[in-house]
């Protein structure tokens, strides 16, 4: 049986960091909101660890641990670390004399929160085995190319994997592979100083936990390895793949070994890296919208999947913006292309933009709006597509 931890927090974008966090590591996670709620979860079936905020809706944290202490017999003790946004000493001192076996101070990284879990754990003899806490999980790959610049592939690579996340409870990793310019970074405002996939190629060793060191959460509940800052570490690291391109594969195999499912944004070019992150992918998401010169190019894409010998299957049209009118029906795209799109997403700019310019994606802000649900959707499918392409990987 896997470890179950309880996390009291009546932020829901905590909730979802610490869920992924724990998840990933192999706990099993339940939630409580307020204080009461976690006081009764205690008393109804005792998790093994609990993570408690300090400053709930009700009462505080510093009162459920007192509760919980209180309402403990036969000896059984559960190790419990408080999460608090304030670091002075009297809070610190109060939430020891509670009863609390350790603290963290929010916002804290996923890494050193798991180190402060498994070492009280150690502590107090409950540190669950390898075999116990390995993650299993999907372990599926799936790559977004556009077709050309400007069909919104990293805004769909982005909420999709938001959706998956927020709607399907996979663990997902989100990796910017567009080497040259990639945008995650603007996309969810998120600073040039954060580790990138530089640090990945650098790495002689690579490991989980190093790989993990080098991911950056979202309050989505995402974890994300971004690209590189600018175009001349860019460069750094295709040079690092021409010398050694096992360095690739052996990231890519890290990734499945903690994520369901890993979404990669590509660029648009067709280079030796791009044609790696192909093979090497489950299925390839071809994004296109309806007009001339986004059929022309994906004509040309198809093609060359073609003559790499992969199956149709491997390769799925989503057409973007598909309600815009362009004079290009649905019918006429498939008809030039030679085969169906497989999914479309309707469009909706001003909500596209909007979200671009405020850092905030909309399956955060807005995702009970028309886009939102549009991409949900897509999302659904995309889960389904994973599930059975883990299936067929089972039965090989």
């Amino acid at each position: 049986m896997a470890t179950t931890v309880l996390v009291v927090d009546d932020d829901p974008n905590i909730q979802r960091v610490l869920t992924f966090t724990l998840k990933q590591e192999g706990f099993e996670v339940r939630l409580a909101s307020d204080g009461a709620a976690a006081v009764a979860a205690v008393a109804e079936t005792v998790p093994d660890m609990a993570l408690v905020d300090v400053s709930l809706p009700d009462i505080d944290g510093f009162e459920v641990v007192t509760q919980i202490r209180a309402a403990e017999s036969g000896g059984r003790r559960m190790p419990i670390i408080l999460l608090s946004a304030e670091g002075n000493v009297s809070d610190r001192v109060r939430g020891l004399r509670a009863g609390a076996d350790d603290d963290i101070l929010k916002p804290f990284h996923p890494s050193e929160l798991i180190a402060r879990v498994r070492a009280l754990l150690a502590r107090t003899g409950q540190l669950p085995t390898a075999r116990e806490t390995e993650a299993r999980t999907l372990g599926r790959l799936a790559v977004f190319y556009g077709a050309k610049g400007g069909v919104g592939t990293t805004t769909i690579a982005i909420n999709t994997a938001i959706a998956l996340a927020r709607d399907h409870g996979r663990l997902v990793g989100l990796v910017d592979a567009n080497l040259q310019f990639g945008d995650h970074r603007v996309f969810l405002d998120l600073p040039l100083d954060n580790k990138s996939m530089v640090n990945a190629f650098a790495e002689a060793e690579l490991d989980v936990d190093l790989l993990r060191s080098m991911l950056v959460p979202h309050a989505s509940g995402i974890q994300m390895l971004l690209g590189p800052s600018n175009p001349e570490s860019g460069d750094i690291v295709v040079e690092a793949h021409h010398q050694n391109p096992r360095v690739l594969a052996h990231l890519f195999g890290l990734l499945r070994r903690i994520s369901d499912i890993t979404l990669v944004d590509m660029s648009k070019s067709i280079d030796d890296f791009n044609l790696h992150l192909f093979d090497a992918a489950d299925v390839i998401y071809v994004v296109l919208t309806a007009d001339l010169s986004c059929l022309k190019n994906v004509q040309l894409v198809l093609k060359t999947m073609d003559n790499l010998g992969y199956p149709h299957a491997k390769v799925k049209m989503v057409l973007n913006r598909s309600s815009a009118y362009t004079g290009i029906r649905v019918e006429n795209a498939e008809e030039v292309l030679g085969r169906p799109i497989d999914y479309q997403i309707i469009n909706e700019y001003r909500g596209a933009i909007s979200a671009l310019n405020s850092g905030s994606p909309f399956m955060v802000s807005k995702p009970e709006g028309p886009l939102g649900k549009s991409v949900s959707s897509f999302a659904s499918a995309v889960d389904q597509d994973m599930v059975a392409s883990a299936a067929t990987r089972a039965q090989t």
